[in-house]
């Protein structure tokens, strides 16, 4: 473990105590509206930071310790990247990718491997089919069986194992928590969020996962997205903005959204989170109590318009229309709270 600097000292920060493990405090932060009636209510927590860093807006509980989930995956690069990974471009966007398993991620990855003369089967992530349905349905129909080099992480993984390899670590137990790597990587998480880790798990695709606050993962999204350039952060944030689609898919919302907001760098997660953070600072993280995806969007479209983004910009990613008999009935929109024009539409936009 002595190979290992920590990071807080090495970058000249301080490092808070680790937030509280509780019950979340979570509110109302989107609604199910069907024919002007309010059907269902999706409970959550949001936060936005100014420029300067101050919140700006909070709702629910931003304190305490959650998941962000694949929203790590940038803080996870920059780490590499402090590491000694020479990734950039594609590749870089790629290893901080929850990608679709089209064929440049996977030939991205293999490129990974090739690059650091590893096989496939040295990675450790979880086998599973693609995750965009379409490409999904094409690989079963081609009777083709769930895949490491098809899951979502495999980028990171490809690019975890080249890391380890580059500081001559050993490979086979790469995903211990007490593993060089990933005490780098928690040091780096630590370092951009600024407050100690509340707990390591393990996230779906069997990496270490690190519980911080949502506040801190707001602060560590702007913390890459305002660092001087040529730096591991401004690295990450560069490849992934400029290679949308290597760190999401074709269709994705982030991608998307990166495309249509000039510097705006944004990742998702499993359970309903998001972060994103603009170049001057400003940035916002939401979860989504329930998990669900169809409030992520919405939720966070409002959140980025109250950090001053245009909303005719965000306009076509306010959620898909609710149906009924083929006829739009209503919406997902945010609550007052977020967007006090909410209630004067009949079903909510973030415009």
């Amino acid at each position: 473990m002595n190979q290992v600097v920590n990071q807080a000292v090495k970058y000249g920060s301080s490092v808070a105590e680790a937030p509280a493990i509780r019950e979340p405090l979570h509110a109302p932060v989107a609604q199910l509206v069907r024919g002007g009636v309010i059907e269902g209510i999706h409970y959550g927590s949001v936060v936005v930071l100014a420029a300067d860093g101050n919140v700006d807006l909070q709702i629910g509980d931003i304190e305490a310790a959650f998941y962000p989930r694949s929203a790590l995956k940038p803080l996870q690069a920059v780490a590499m990247v402090r590491a000694g990974l020479p990734l950039d471009g594609e590749l870089l966007s790629l290893t901080a990718a929850s990608h679709s398993g089209e064929d440049r991620h996977l030939a991205g990855t293999r490129r990974i491997l090739e690059l650091a003369a590893l096989p496939e089967d040295a990675l450790r992530n979880v086998p599973d089919l693609p995750f965009d349905p379409v490409v999904r349905e094409a690989w079963v129909r081609e009777g083709r069986l769930p895949s490491r080099l098809a899951q979502n992480c495999s980028g990171k993984h490809a690019a975890m194992l080249m890391t380890a390899q580059l500081n001559g670590w050993s490979l086979d137990d790469y995903l211990d928590p007490a593993h060089p790597l990933q005490q780098a990587i928690a040091e780096s998480v630590e370092h951009l969020t600024g407050q100690a880790i509340a707990q390591v798990t393990v996230d779906g695709c069997g990496a270490p996962l690190f519980s911080i606050s949502l506040h801190g993962l707001a602060r560590a999204a702007a913390r890459i997205t305002t660092a001087a350039p040529g730096t591991p952060e401004a690295q990450v944030a560069d490849a992934m903005r400029e290679h949308a689609e290597m760190a999401s898919g074709s269709g994705r919302d982030v991608g998307a959204l990166m495309r249509a907001v000039p510097g705006l760098l944004t990742k998702d997660g499993f359970e309903g989170v998001q972060v994103a953070a603009l170049p001057d600072g400003r940035a916002v993280a939401v979860k989504i109590a329930d998990g669900a995806d169809r409030a992520r969007v919405p939720v966070t479209v409002a959140a980025l318009a109250r950090c001053g983004i245009d909303p005719s910009v965000l306009a076509e990613f306010a959620g898909a229309p609710l149906l009924g008999g083929g006829a739009v009935v209503g919406s997902i929109r945010p609550t007052r709270a977020l967007n006090p024009l909410a209630a004067a539409t009949p079903y909510g936009t973030c415009a």
